[in-house]
Formats: structure tokens, sequence, C-alpha cells
């Protein structure tokens, strides 16, 4: 019965890696193509606004850029720095950034409420990158991020309700930018209008460190992602890109992101394309368009659901569950809903763990009661096997009709098993990257539930209390399969001594919610 529960799961897996593979990926061009305009766009967006609601505007941009495309930027005098560049701070109660007029853009960007193992503040823009953040151009060299821009601006501070406007302006031999950044107070939403002539098409970037912290994790993406329609695609610096791949049409974000943290440029219209390439063994992402008047959303901060949901329902994709999402966000929301009265993420996840424990009650009852006959069973078996060892077509016969006289299911044990392992990916990846639990203490010596136990008490308990379920479930394996069996609590131990502590706290309440319900299983049958 223990093969076959381990084939079946293995078969599982193929069937859900195939499927990912030949359904899920998404449609990429591997050709530079050229946008195109649309009039009567119809744009959503969900902004910061103080009652947080869904805001639908429709706005009609007719290109101003001329129907024969121009060079003028080859017309362009070098770039001159014999001055240094001027820097603006900008700071709202949610983050702190400076921008520099060189290229008219962002130069760092530190948020707060977020600290790093020194108590420093999270800084999502890494000094010295090789393509800035939010860099512009008419093509993929963002040849403006070289120049110097003017601004009239100073330092901005800015209140819970305030909002504030920096404008940068350009203009050499017939090449003119207006970059305005629209900041609030009380959002980490940015909004970002660039209004040009002169160019034959417009390009804007992620850059090559924006919104990367450096949190990783097992089955984590570090680096550039799209998100076309409802598909993402996600990028690795080592992976093997020799042409720009476009995708068009319906493109909701282009961003950079880590485990935790993320920054996201948003197109206010579904016309823009979203290229990505490889350049200095980094995959950039960037979106491109041939329109003149360019509105662009601009988000940089954690990966957390209620924040991204206020910026646009489409950018809480950047959350990523993987394989199980269909199942991992409801136990997501579930959990959200449960720390609103809760108010301690550590209770529940306690509460989260019985409440997705309760619906497999009879299940796993059953098939309790199932493998408790099939161990009684066993002498019975053995006899059939070894009365029948030159005959497996006789023994296989005799084995089937001693399970009807008796009223077992062979598979009884192992449906609970399969039916419960998408709940139990799905529950393991929530814990695992929701940054809802990062430093989020639980009670005692647990003070960050997304952090390893740092006296690994949590783990050794999860290991016994795995070892006490072990002894007390029936089992037929023989004595050799029983030894090695008996290795899993061990192996496990070590496995969860570098695990996050949310994560140990609900596979030890689940082990518990299991000897309950064994214990009383045993007793009944007695």
């Amino acid at each position: 019965m223990e093969k076959r529960a381990f084939i079946a799961v293995a078969l599982s897996f193929v069937i859900l890696i195939t499927w990912q593979y030949f359904v899920l990926s998404p449609k990429i061009v591997t050709l530079e193509s050229q946008g195109q305009g649309q009039e009567g766009v119809t744009l959503k967006s969900n902004g910061a606004s103080q009652n947080a609601t869904e805001v639908t505007n429709r706005q009609i941009e007719t290109p101003t850029t001329s129907a024969e495309p121009t060079d003028k930027v080859n017309e362009l005098a070098p770039p001159e720095h014999a001055t240094s560049a001027r820097f603006i701070t900008i700071e709202t109660p949610l983050y702190k950034a400076t921008f520099t007029t060189r290229g008219a853009v962002p130069d760092s960007f530190e948020l707060k409420n977020y600290t790093d193992e020194n108590g420093k503040g999270i800084s999502l823009l890494r000094a010295g990158s090789k393509v800035p953040a939010l860099a512009m151009g008419d093509s993929r060299d963002f040849v403006f991020a070289k120049y110097d821009f003017k601004t009239t601006a100073e330092s901005i501070t800015l209140k819970d309700n305030d909002t504030a406007e920096l404008v940068f302006t350009f203009e050499q031999n017939g090449v003119s930018i207006r970059r305005t950044y629209k900041f609030s107070g009380n959002s980490r939403r940015i909004d970002l209008k660039d209004d040009t002539t002169g160019l034959r098409e417009y390009y804007i970037t992620t850059g090559s460190d924006f919104g990367i912290f450096g949190t990783e994790g097992v089955g984590t993406h570090v680096g550039s992602v799209i998100l076309q329609e409802a598909d993402r695609v996600d990028f690795q610096d080592n992976d093997d890109i020799n042409d720009v791949k476009t995708y068009m049409q319906n493109i909701k974000w282009v961003a950079q992101e880590d485990k935790y943290f993320c920054a996201a440029i948003l197109p206010t219209s579904n016309d823009d394309e979203a290229i990505a390439w490889k350049k200095d063994g980094d995959v950039l992402v960037a979106l491109r368009t041939n329109r003149a008047v360019n509105n662009f959303i601009i988000y940089a901060g954690p990966k957390k659901y209620d924040d991204l949901k206020l910026i646009s329902p489409s950018l809480v994709d950047v959350i990523d569950f993987g394989f199980f999402s269909i199942v991992a966000w409801p136990i997501f929301w579930i959990l959200l809903y449960l720390d609103g009265f809760i108010k301690n993420y550590g209770w529940s996840i306690i509460a989260l763990t019985i409440l997705v424990r309760v619906p497999f009650i009879p299940l796993v009852n059953k098939g309790q009661r199932s493998m408790k006959k099939l161990q009684k069973l066993k002498p019975l078996m053995d006899e059939l096997r070894e009365r029948y060892k030159k005959d497996p077509q006789k023994m296989q016969k005799e084995t089937m009709e001693l399970y009807r006289k008796h009223k077992v299911n062979p598979m009884g044990g192992c449906l609970p098993i399969l039916i419960q392992i998408p709940v139990f990916f799905a529950l393991y990846k929530v814990l695992f990257i929701a940054i809802e639990l990062r430093g989020a203490p639980w009670m005692f010596w647990i003070k960050d539930l997304s952090m390893k136990d740092p006296y690994y008490v949590l783990p050794i308990i999860m290991g016994a209390s795995m070892f006490i379920q072990q002894k007390m479930t029936p089992t037929t394996m023989d004595p050799m399969q029983a030894k090695i069996m008996n290795l899993m609590p061990i192996i496990f131990t070590f496995m969860f001594l570098s695990f996050p502590s949310g994560l140990v706290i609900y596979w030890l309440v689940s082990n518990v919610l299991s000897i309950s319900q064994q214990y009383y299983i045993n007793n009944k049958a007695e």
C-alpha cells in the first residue's frame, strides 16, 4: 500500500508539471515589433485614495509624434557633466527617496516600517546600478539617463494627506521632455507622466536593481517579471536570452522582485508592449510605445496584499503561490481574515491549521479505520503470500477476496493523503512567502515567524510529535521498511531546523491533531 501511495503521489506531480508546461506557458514573440497607438482606451486603476475605491478613467491620447520616424536623438550633443547633478529628497511617512537631475530618475529608495537584521531601513535601490531605475529613451540604450535635466524643485516632505509634484525638463535640438512625478503622503503609489517630442519610440525600464532587497528562499523568484493578461513570465539572470523577447498587448506591468519586495511599472493603456533582453549579465524588462504622452503608475515596496490591491488588482499577481495558487489564495485570505480578529499571526496559523483540518476529519477517520483493519488482517495476508508465492495471480485473487470478506478498502489509507497534498503545499507556500509574517512575533522567544527558531525548540518538539504519531499509526510494512520509516522523524527534524517558525508551528499543530484523531480511532477500534 505504501508503494502504491508513493507511485500515486509521483504521478500527481508529473501531471501537474506537464500541465504547467503545456497549458500555462505564456506566448512569447522573439522579435522586435512596433507598438500601435489606440484612441479611446479605457483605463482602470486602483489608486490609494482616501476611500480606497476603484476609479475608472477614460482618456483619449492622440500621439503627437510625426508619422515619419525621426532621428533627432542622434543630433543631440554628447552629455556634459561639468557640474554635479542635483539631488531632491522626497520623504513621506512610508518611504524616503532621492531623485537626481541626471536622467530624472530615483537615486535611492528606502522603505520605512521595514528594517533589515541590523535594524536599518530596507533599501530597494542599490547605488551604482548599471541601468538606472525608470530610465527612459528612444531605444534600449536609455540615452536620457546620461543627460542632465532641469528642475526648480527643492526637497519635499509630505504628511498623510499631502500631495506634491516633482517636474524635470529637457530640451535640445528638437527633442523635449517633461517628466512629472506625483507623490502622496498616504500611499506608496507614484504617478509618472512623460510628455515627449521628437522621439521615434518611447522606452522605460525598471533598471537593473530597483525593487530587489536580496531576500531569497527555496522556490521563490528573484529577478525580472512581466504580467501579460493573467500570465506571469519570470526571468532569471542566468537565463540564456540571445534576442529581444517581445510581449504584445494587454501588458499589466513589468517589475523586479525578490521574496518579499518588488518595484513595478504599470502602464495606464492596454496597447503598450513589454520587452525583455539580457545586458551585462542581467535580464532587464521595459515598456515600449510610440505615444508622445505616456502615463504610468510606479510602485516600490513590500509584496503586501492590502497595499498591492490598493494600487491595482493586477499587481496582486506579483505574489506568486505557484502550482497550487487556486488553493493557496483562499487559504491566504482566511489567514488575513483570522488575524483581523486574533491580532497575532502565530495564533492565526494555529486557528488556520485547525480550520483546514476540519473538512478532512471524516475522510481521515475512514482512512485510519481502514489502516487499522489492514493491520489486523496482516497475518492472514502474510499467510496467503506464503501459500501462493509461486502463483501471483492466485495470490492476488485470494487477497482481493479477503478484502471483500472483511469489507476493507486497500486504498482507504492512501486516499486521505492524496487529497490533502494540494492543501499542504498551498499552505506551505502561503506561510513561506507571505510578507505579513516577516517580523511578526508569536510568543516567548519566537520574535519573527518568518525566521527559524533561534533555539530549535519547535523543530525538536515537532520531531517528537512526528515520532509519536508514527508509533500510533497502523502499518502493514515489513520490519525492514518499518526501520527505514523510523528514520523519518529524525530527517524531518533536521530539515525543519532552518524552516520559518510559522511553518514549524503549522506542522507541529497538524501532528498534534493527527495524534488526537488516531488516539480516538485506536480506542474505538479496541
